[in-house]
């Protein structure tokens, strides 16, 4: 029955559609219709060209993820599939909104939110690879990817390294691994547009480079 409280509510928590709601209560706009058309904190930021705006995103998304782990550990302080259940649904909840069509943000902000108190040591390798890979391409969707992926294979191949410090541990390694992959495929998803706008511009330098030689 815990499990299915605390999924009911981590999705409400993580469905407070925060970016929607600021840009609609300060500009009259929906953010659904302009820049990228993403409910999160860089398209709150682009389309507001309001720091305060994009910080206050950022913080309430942040605890949309926090608060419902925080929730889990307060109901059952050693269960990870608590604790990973409720992350899990409140990403999804951002992601997935029932109150904007179920169209949301690509969940980063939310999940690590939850990290921070659940799972730091992910959340760090994340920053470090994101960190790494925006210097080599100067591009926050391209660094957002290859975090994502990068970060999924080295928790997978590290398992029993990251679920040391995971609070609480999953008592086996594969409850681990499944929690960390579900989550991860639900960023993965919802980056599937930008990743397909890097391999149609990656093809058009590819063509244009093709063409210059001839």
């Amino acid at each position: 029955m815990n499990y299915v409280i605390i999924a009911v509510i981590s999705y409400l928590f993580g469905s407070i559609p925060t970016a929607y709601l600021l840009i609609k209560h300060k500009y009259g706009k929906d953010i659904r219709e302009e820049g990228s058309g993403n409910v999160g904190t860089l398209n709150s930021f682009e389309v507001s060209k309001s720091k305060l705006v994009g910080i206050t995103t950022l913080i309430v998304d942040l605890l949309k993820g926090m608060l419902p782990v925080l929730i889990a550990k307060g109901i059952d302080g050693g269960n990870f599939t608590l604790a990973i259940t409720a992350l899990i649904f409140a990403v999804a909840g951002h992601c997935f909104n029932p109150w904007l069509k179920f169209k949301g943000g690509r969940g980063l902000a939310t999940a690590a939110g939850g990290a921070i108190v659940f799972s730091p040591a992910i959340l760090i390798i994340w920053l470090l690879l994101w960190i790494i890979a925006y210097l080599f391409k100067k591009n926050v969707h391209f660094a957002n990817i290859s975090a994502i992926v990068l970060s999924l294979a080295l928790a997978l191949d590290s398992a029993e390294f990251f679920n040391r410090f995971t609070f609480p541990q999953a008592s086996e390694l594969w409850k681990f691994q499944t929690g960390v992959s579900i989550l991860f495929v639900i960023l993965l998803i919802k980056h599937w547009g930008p990743l397909k706008t890097m391999f149609v511009n990656l093809n058009k330098e590819k063509i244009r480079n093709k063409n210059a030689k001839l």
